[in-house]
């Protein structure tokens, strides 16, 4: 993009790129049959984008990404609950979550649970979610990865 489209990146940006497409590239050389938990993680910000706390971790025995992603915006939606903040914009950079719980979901999805239990959140707090790109949601990429160091 720097290139082609004279974009110009701060070495922050440039360099999470280069470490994500890194990992990508050393994780599809990694398989040596044992699969690795699905992490999740989030970040949870005031209005001026300072921190206020954030959560990481891992489900077992599961290698299925959208189940991570839609329990990282689980967790982050009980956790603003329970911080009884009045205002929530969540961001994901899972498209597909997104669609799936701002959509018309199946009740026969095999995560209907999950959706309807992050929709009830959003109608009974002042809560939203959006899609957000990849680069946007460093910080809780950053969570994700600590979760799948972590056994909690």
């Amino acid at each position: 993009m720097m290139c082609l489209s004279q974009e110009t990146w701060s070495p922050t940006r440039l360099n999470f790129h280069i470490q994500n497409y890194a990992d990508t590239i050393k994780a599809s050389f990694q398989s040596n049959g044992d699969s690795t938990p699905d992490r999740f993680g989030g970040v949870i910000r005031n209005s001026a984008g300072l921190y206020l706390s954030g959560f990481s971790g891992f489900i077992a025995d599961s290698t299925d990404i959208l189940l991570a992603e839609l329990s990282a915006i689980h967790r982050g939606l009980l956790m603003a609950a329970d911080m009884e903040l009045e205002d929530l914009v969540c961001y994901s950079d899972s498209l597909l979550s997104i669609n799936l719980i701002t959509g018309q979901a199946s009740i026969y999805h095999s995560y209907a649970v999950l959706i309807q239990d992050i929709r009830d959140l959003l109608v009974t707090h002042n809560f939203t979610v959006h899609h957000c790109l990849r680069e946007g949601n460093q910080c809780a990429d950053f969570m994700a990865k600590l979760g799948a160091s972590s056994n909690e």
